[in-house]
């Protein structure tokens, strides 16, 4: 019912009404690819945010967190390139001096306006270089050329990914998009990745927070490329209400479609990600069943998720089911490792804990797929979770062997 309500629609983040953005090459990236974006609502917006968890924090993800608590804001300014993490109090000064540049010539005050960045740590960026593409983004979006929006965040990506729909409502509609980045560096609560989403919808900053969080945690939260987790990540998430339907209020059926189109907006961008992990070759989806609780099976998901001997058997295409039975009494979660039936895309390898007749055949056909199913029952409650992950190949290596 939901999904007829539904559409995807062309555009990106410039299709939501009210809504203008553009990316540019301002010379962070000396190879000429886009580096720099802006996104501009024409209104002040309810603004909500989920950020990363781990200790050491860019300087940009500090001061949008204190921005978001306030709830609105008017645009978002983002490089790739360069973190601007690790550089002390220089490049929390830096940070300040682009907020207070963009908005000045914005016209907007520099607390609506949030910051993003992502790249090399420990570099302090070029200011002069952010601040003379500011003034040519404003004159390419003041053109009409709304275009590289969803380029201009990416690092070791190598497609943008960007998606758009509508979602039709009782006498009106909403439209909701995204861009993201991410390929590497990438596991749950929050990690190198970025996400900007927006919609035209009218909601209150409260709803809208936890709508966000809700659908991070479905979504962001549940992709592993590499076990890692980065300093500058963020899902950021702006309505700025210029379609022409009713607030959405708590409880409402307008919420609910509004929730579900924002959790298959943020879902498609997770799965983008991770199709898109550096050097991987398949995509992964481990689905854990029959847990005692919903975070014993996320633990135990992550946990054969996260396995680099359970990727690297994916990658080379052996039937090692055993590093999956590893992984997961390593994972610190209570099971009975008798009860455990393990199945290769609707193919049963595992029966109680032990391996059972099946087709080797069949099993090696499987694993030369691009898209491959584990499940793991646990048989030991009702509770399941689902992670999406990538193989760990050569090229993997490479990439990170030569990022500097």
């Amino acid at each position: 019912m939901v999904l007829s309500k539904m559409k995807k629609i062309s555009g990106g983040i410039n299709a939501v009404r009210g809504f203008k953005s553009a990316g540019i090459n301002c010379g962070i990236k000396g190879n000429g690819k886009k580096d720099l974006l802006l996104v501009l609502s024409e209104k002040l917006a309810s603004a909500a945010g989920v950020f990363t968890t781990n200790r050491v924090r860019a300087s940009s993800v500090i001061e949008t967190i204190k921005r978001v608590k306030n709830g609105i804001a008017k645009a978002i300014i983002a490089n790739s390139g360069n973190a601007n993490a690790c550089t002390g109090k220089k490049g929390e000064e830096t940070t300040l001096e682009i907020i207070e540049f963009t908005g000045k010539n914005l016209k907007i005050s520099g607390e609506n306006i949030l910051v993003a960045s992502t790249g090399i740590i420990g570099r302090l960026p070029e200011v002069d270089k952010i601040r003379k593409g500011v003034m040519r983004l404003m004159k390419k979006i003041d053109s009409g050329d709304l275009s590289g929006a969803a380029d201009a965040i990416m690092t070791t990506d190598t497609f943008s990914k960007e998606i758009a729909i509508e979602i039709e409502l009782k006498n009106s509609n909403i439209r909701i998009a995204g861009i993201a980045k991410g390929a590497g560096m990438v596991c749950p609560n929050m990690a190198t990745m970025l996400a900007f989403i927006v919609t035209d919808a009218t909601i209150k900053k409260n709803i809208l927070q936890k709508a966000l969080k809700e659908a991070v945690d479905k979504s962001f939260n549940m992709i592993t490329i590499d076990g890692c987790m980065s300093t500058n990540d963020m899902v950021l998430l702006l309505a700025n209400g210029m379609s022409d339907s009713q607030e959405i209020k708590k409880g409402s059926n307008e919420l609910r479609l509004f929730k579900a189109g924002l959790d298959f907006v943020a879902g498609k961008l997770a799965k983008m990600i991770v199709l898109d992990g550096e050097g991987a070759t398949k995509l992964i989806k481990i689905s854990v069943l029959g847990a005692k609780t919903k975070k014993s099976a996320k633990n135990a998901a992550m946990a054969i998720a996260n396995s680099n001997l359970v990727k690297t058997a994916f990658f080379g295409e052996i039937l090692n089911w055993g590093r999956i039975t590893a992984a997961l009494g390593a994972s610190g979660i209570e099971f009975s490792p008798e009860k455990i039936d393990i199945y290769f895309s609707g193919k049963k390898i595992v029966n109680k804990g032990c391996g059972c007749g099946f087709n080797e055949k069949e099993i090696k056909k499987i694993l030369k797929n691009k898209e491959i199913t584990i499940e793991v029952s646990l048989n030991n409650g009702n509770k399941e979770a689902i992670v999406l992950t990538s193989d760990l190949s050569c090229e993997y290596i490479r990439i990170n062997a030569s990022y500097n």
